[in-house]
C-alpha cells in the first residue's frame, strides 16, 4: 500500500488522512492545492478518459502544478487509486424495511455494489493490491458481514462468502463493461452481436465434434441477447441457493 504510517497503523499517510488519523497539509506548493482537489481531478480524468489516463504527471497537468508537488499529498499512484475509489463509493445504503432475511440482505448488498460499478466503470480497472482498508471499503465489508449474522456460519466462512459474492459482482460488471465498449466501437446492437456469434459457432462446429454446442445452437438461445439485469439476477440467485444449502446444514 505504499509508505507505512508512523503510528503503527500499517497504512500509507494518505490513507491515514482518509481515516482522520493524520493532519492534512494546510499549505501546498501552490495556493489552493489539496488532497481533495487532487483526487477530484483524478476521478474526473478517469471518468472521461479511463483509468489508464490517470498518472501523477497527467493529474498535475490538469491542476496546473508540478508533478513533484503532488507527492506532498499522495505518495504513489496506487495510493491515489484507493483514494479515488473512496471518493466515488458511497456508504452502503440501508436495505428497505421489508428486506430482513440474510438472503435478501446479501442480495441487496450485492445489487447495491453492482450499481456503483456500473456508475463508475473505471473502478473495475483498479488493481486489487490488498484487503479492504479505507473507510468506505470497510463499511461495505461490515455491511456484508452483518447480512450474514445469525446464519450460524463461522466468521472465516462469512469472509469467504463475501469474496465469492463480491467476486461475482465485480466479474459480471467487468464483462458487461467490456461488451458495452465493444458494442460502442462496432456500432452493433446486442442482438446483432449475439446473432453474429451464433453464426460463427455454426460455421466452426459440427454435431460430431461439438454435440453440446450444437444443442445450444439448435435451442436458439444465442439468437437474442438477454437483459443484463436478468442474467445478473439468475447468477446471483444460484450463488445464494448454494449458500442457503450451507446455512441450512448448520441449523
Amino acid at each position: 500500500m505504499g509508505r507505512e504510517g508512523s503510528d503503527g497503523t500499517g497504512l500509507s499517510p494518505s490513507l491515514e488522512m482518509a481515516w482522520g488519523l493524520r493532519e492534512r497539509p494546510s499549505k501546498g506548493p501552490k495556493p489552493g492545492l489539496s488532497l481533495e482537489r487532487i483526487v477530484d481531478a483524478a476521478v474526473a480524468l478517469a471518468a472521461s478518459e479511463g483509468l489508464a489516463a490517470v498518472s501523477m504527471g497527467r493529474v498535475a497537468k490538469e491542476l496546473g502544478v508540478s508533478t513533484m508537488s503532488l507527492y506532498r499529498y499522495v505518495g504513489a499512484k496506487d495510493e491515489l487509486y484507493i483514494l479515488m475509489l473512496e471518493a466515488v463509493t458511497p456508504e452502503p445504503p440501508a436495505p428497505p424495511g421489508d428486506v430482513t432475511g440474510w438472503r435478501d440482505l446479501l442480495a441487496h448488498w450485492a445489487r447495491s455494489q453492482r450499481a456503483i460499478f456500473h456508475r463508475n466503470l473505471w473502478v473495475l480497472r483498479i488493481p486489487v493490491s490488498g484487503p479492504p482498508a479505507s473507510p468506505r471499503q470497510l463499511a461495505w465489508m461490515e455491511g456484508g458481514l452483518s447480512a450474514l449474522a445469525g446464519t450460524g456460519l463461522e466468521e472465516g466462512e462469512k469472509l469467504g462468502l463475501l469474496m465469492l459474492v463480491g467476486g461475482f459482482v465485480r466479474n459480471e460488471a467487468t464483462i458487461m463493461s467490456d461488451i458495452d465498449a465493444a458494442l460502442t466501437e462496432s456500432g452493433a446492437t446486442p442482438d446483432q452481436m449475439m446473432g453474429g456469434y451464433a453464426r460463427t459457432l455454426a460455421a466452426l462446429t459440427d454435431p460430431e465434434g461439438f454435440p453440446a454446442i450444437t444443442r445450444v445452437l439448435a435451442s436458439g438461445v444465442l439468437q437474442h441477447a438477454d437483459e443484463p439485469d436478468a442474467e445478473f439476477d439468475f447468477g446471483l440467485d444460484r450463488l445464494l441457493d448454494g449458500i442457503e444449502v450451507l446455512v441450512n446444514s448448520r441449523r
